[in-house]
């Protein structure tokens, strides 16, 4: 399709009061004669966040609930994710994304782009999820070991006349984030190439193109600035796996670029105003929910769905997953000031999963502790309630012993930071200054070497510079293999029989 230079505006939308909806969501230019309005709603990398969280996810039935005040005050309206919404919390990961399947298709979802963790349960397994959803699935540049698609490339949308052609997108990244296993003999091709040939497919017989992109925003050889900088024809890229909450959104060569930040936190809006089938108009804009205390409105339709998948997860809580004969200290100021038995068992885990060098968990990330006898899922749930996922990083020699330092700075003093490890022997002087309190340090069996590249086993929370990890934000990832708590459950089941 021909573009014609277009009008942006950016905005935020924060909500005071819910009975408002009909105000706040209002399409900021009225459609006049001859003109047609649709309005794109989007979500990305909610990471199976399906409740609310004081402060942070809106959870997926008040998200439900504001789209729905969306849908009643405008007519032509579309609701797409962007991906990494299948994987990522206890509850998703229970039923393998089948309840998060079945959340979105209460909520009338329009279409979703295969992010890198939604191939966590294998590629398989992602391919049954797309069959049970009641809306596509796509990624164009995925392909099966005998070269057919994964998934179906794009799909086409017609609202009041106007044909909108979604096309999905991975990211290549994804061949290396997720386990081995999970896209073992996929072919992955690069999106912006397969982005150009679906967009030459479709761009004579759909008004608006749009680019579901489960991709990195601007670094990378697949990023969304380089979609739009090579394929001109599309109009918006509504863009995940960066995590960022685009308020300002992004313009590239008439292209808008949006992304709606994580885990529900904020909703995408996109307000167009086309004319004789090309865009005129287009407003960007985020919804914030303002958090009082109060529990936020949620639409009850959805809020039964979630109920009832809540039902099914607590049978699977419950299911005996290995035996202990002794106490697995998980004590809060156990963990947090010096190595125990469970804290060891956890770094253990992350390492066996990831075959790294060595793994360090910080123990304020360890909640409970576990008793002597059997082993449940909701054992090992309530030792690691905070849905942490788990990263294998290439770090220096010198990061690691940064990272250690910053392990031991507070001791004697409980601290989250104090780091329980696996592949990985320390010893400190806590009569040193902080900084410089790691006499030695070995890894594998081997004296340290600072200019020596390691394979490490962390999670998230560290490699966002948590607890005082600054340090562990650098460094190239080297995969990232799953949930903790879901590595430490088969763990458990193959060594604590």
């Amino acid at each position: 399709m021909n573009k014609r230079t277009i009008y942006l505006r950016v905005s935020v939308i924060p909500l005071i009061v819910f009975a408002l909806f009909g105000l706040l969501f209002r399409g900021t230019v009225p459609p006049e004669t001859g003109t047609v309005a649709v309005t794109i709603v989007h979500t990305n990398d909610v990471h199976g966040h399906v409740w609310a969280e004081e402060g942070g996810a809106m959870g997926y039935a008040h998200l439900a609930a504001v789209i729905n005040g969306i849908r009643e005050t405008k007519e032509n309206v579309l609701l797409l994710d962007a991906g990494d919404t299948f994987q990522g919390s206890s509850a998703a990961s229970l039923s393998r994304g089948e309840s998060i399947v079945q959340i979105m298709n209460s909520m009338g979802y329009d279409a979703m782009a295969a992010g890198n963790h939604d191939f966590a349960y294998g590629w398989q397994r992602l391919g049954e999820l797309a069959e049970m959803a009641a809306f596509p699935v796509l990624s164009a540049n995925v392909q099966k070991p005998d070269g057919s698609q994964l998934l179906k490339s794009f799909t086409i949308k017609e609202v009041d006349g106007i044909r909108i052609g979604i096309i999905g997108l991975t990211t290549l990244e994804t061949r290396y984030k997720t386990h081995p296993h999970n896209v073992e003999g996929l072919i992955f091709a690069d999106p912006v190439e397969r982005a150009r040939e679906v967009v030459e497919e479709l761009r004579d017989e759909c008004d608006l193109l749009i680019a579901l992109a489960h991709l990195p925003l601007m670094d990378g050889e697949d990023s969304c600035v380089r979609l739009a900088e090579e394929v001109e024809e599309l109009d918006l890229i509504v863009s995940g796996h960066s995590h960022v909450p685009l308020e300002n959104s992004l313009v590239i060569n008439d292209t808008l670029i949006v992304q709606a930040g994580e885990y529900g936190e904020k909703l995408g809006i996109v307000d167009i105003v086309l004319r004789d089938g090309v865009p005129e108009v287009v407003n960007a804009s985020l919804y914030t929910p303002a958090w009082t205390g109060a529990s936020l409105p949620v639409d009850e339709a959805v809020q039964t769905v979630i109920t009832e998948t809540n039902k099914e997860y607590e049978k699977l809580l419950s299911q005996v997953i290995g035996w202990t004969d002794v106490f697995l200290d998980g004590e809060r100021d156990h963990v947090r000031t010096r190595a125990t038995n469970l804290g060891t068992l956890v770094a253990e885990a992350m390492r066996a999963a990831t075959g790294a060098d060595g793994a360090i968990m910080n123990g304020g990330g360890i909640r409970a502790s576990i008793k002597a006898g059997e082993i449940t899922r909701r054992d090992v749930l309530d030792v690691l309630p905070l849905d942490n996922f788990v990263l294998v990083k290439e770090l220096k020699g010198s990061v690691l012993l940064q990272a250690l330092e910053n392990g031991v700075a507070e001791y004697p003093e409980i601290s989250g930071a104090f780091p329980q490890v696996a592949g990985i022997e320390f010893r400190f002087d806590p009569a040193r200054k902080p900084g410089n309190r790691i006499i030695e340090v070995k890894v594998a069996g081997e004296e340290l070497d600072p200019d020596r590249l390691y394979r490490i086993a962390i999670n998230d929370f560290m490699a966002a510079g948590g607890s005082g990890y600054t340090m562990l934000e650098e460094g190239r990832v080297l995969g990232e293999p799953g949930i903790l708590e879901d590595i430490v459950v088969e763990f458990i089941q193959q060594n604590l029989k």
